[in-house]
């Protein structure tokens, strides 16, 4: 189980994908006439509207904060979806970085005592993209390390890892993941058109959609402020009713992949531009044009935001830094991005560009994204699963009971 701050992965070792991939958190339509609390999958059925929704997430900023709300999504996944016995099955979950005591022994709580599971083997994310990818790619095992980049939703982790380890003290994080992403977005919809504050779903929905990296931000903000015929990036996104439809979506997706055409940089050819006529707007839609590049800026540029944060090129360069000398230039050829903020449109293209001038000329760059960001942390945790040592890095239920927590967790190295 990968339980991740906005989705949560689940199935079983061995398997390529997992059976579930759900929303971690329970949502509740807005008014007083509704009570009842939808859970995990029941979130993403068709006739769900997402306008409004009240959200409850088990996991703040990484970490497990509402374990309440957390047996209730693991409830639904387990059961429900999964429909398995935990007493006869044994876990392997997906930790964050540096969780604190406390947490663990919640979590802990939460798989013995709660759930009553077998058996608990806990990993972290960087070793499990490693281990995933390493047995796809003769290059990564033979070098055994890599730099595994995971831009998540709650933070952004650059993380060295050595022989399936994550080497703890050359992680170095950012305070910023995909619901910072959604959140500014939100604010620039509400100050520049509709109040959509309360409509978290659907702004997440649109971010996904419609945003992407620029190559070139001089330009394209030259761009944006474009009359609608010249404008390459303008599109809009049309917000459910309620009752022709329930969803939120893209109004015209040609219009929205207009952008591609444009060349890597320098000025675009006006005459190639297709002519569009100006569309009346309707209550219920938003129009997007510098958003769409803007949100993303965050991550290269968060101070230019006012944050007090190192971009996501220097982020990794002080994460290799922190290493030994003979493993800098493995890491710098050896860089797998993860996570779904990975899946903008030239993510990987314009990391390369802020990043090859902090590296030294006789290192080799290498920077690839995962075949799927998403699933890829669970893909690893399959391949650890099923492997036939599996069960002796397991701590027993009879083992939790009889030493705790803290003793137990000894056993892990993270």
């Amino acid at each position: 189980m990968d339980n991740g701050g906005g989705l949560l992965k689940a199935g079983f070792g061995g398997d390529k994908d997992p059976i579930a991939v759900v929303p971690n958190c329970m949502a509740k339509a807005p008014g007083g006439n509704s009570k009842k609390w939808l859970v995990a999958d029941q979130l993403q059925a068709e006739d769900v509207d997402a306008t409004g929704m009240t959200l409850k997430r088990p996991i703040d900023r990484g970490y497990l904060i509402n374990t309440e709300v957390q047996r209730e999504v693991w409830e639904r996944v387990l059961r429900g979806i999964l429909q398995v016995d935990p007493t006869n099955s044994s876990l392997l979950l997906v930790e964050p970085l540096f969780n604190p005591p406390a947490l663990q022994h919640a979590t802990d709580e939460l798989v013995f005592e709660e759930f009553g599971f077998k058996s608990l083997c806990v990993a972290d994310a960087p070793s499990l993209v490693h281990l995933y990818e390493a047995s796809r790619q003769p290059t990564l095992f033979r070098a055994q390390c890599s730099l595994v980049v995971d831009c998540g939703f709650s933070f952004t982790h650059a993380s060295p890892v050595l022989q399936n380890f994550t080497l703890n003290y050359g992680v170095r994080r950012m305070d910023l993941g995909g619901k910072a992403l959604t959140n500014y977005l939100k604010e620039l919809i509400s100050y520049r058109s509709l109040n959509v504050m309360d409509e978290t779903l659907l702004i997440d929905d649109a971010k996904e959609k419609l945003c992407f990296v620029s190559l070139d931000i001089p330009r394209d903000l030259r761009l944006a402020r474009l009359p609608f015929m010249d404008n390459p990036f303008r599109c809009s996104y049309i917000l459910p009713d309620g009752i022709t439809y329930k969803k939120g979506f893209v109004k015209d997706l040609e219009e929205a992949h207009k952008y591609r055409s444009l060349p890597v940089s320098g000025e675009p050819d006006r005459s190639k531009l297709e002519d569009r006529k100006k569309p009346e707007l309707s209550q219920n839609e938003f129009v997007l044009t510098n958003e769409r590049f803007l949100v993303p800026e965050m991550l290269f540029h968060p101070i230019d935001l006012g944050m007090n944060e190192a971009g996501l090129a220097e982020c990794i360069v002080r994460a290799i830094q922190a290493c030994h000398t003979y493993l800098q230039p493995v890491l710098f050829e050896s860089i797998i991005l993860t996570g779904g903020s990975t899946l903008f449109p030239r993510f990987t293209e314009r990391l390369e560009r802020e990043l090859r001038p902090l590296v030294p000329d006789d290192y080799e760059l290498k920077i690839f994204r995962q075949e799927n960001p998403i699933l890829g942390v669970w893909r690893g945790g399959s391949i650890l699963a099923s492997s036939p040592d599996f069960e002796s890095t397991c701590i027993t239920k009879s083992e939790y009971e009889e030493m705790g927590s803290v003793r137990c967790r000894r056993r892990f190295f993270h």
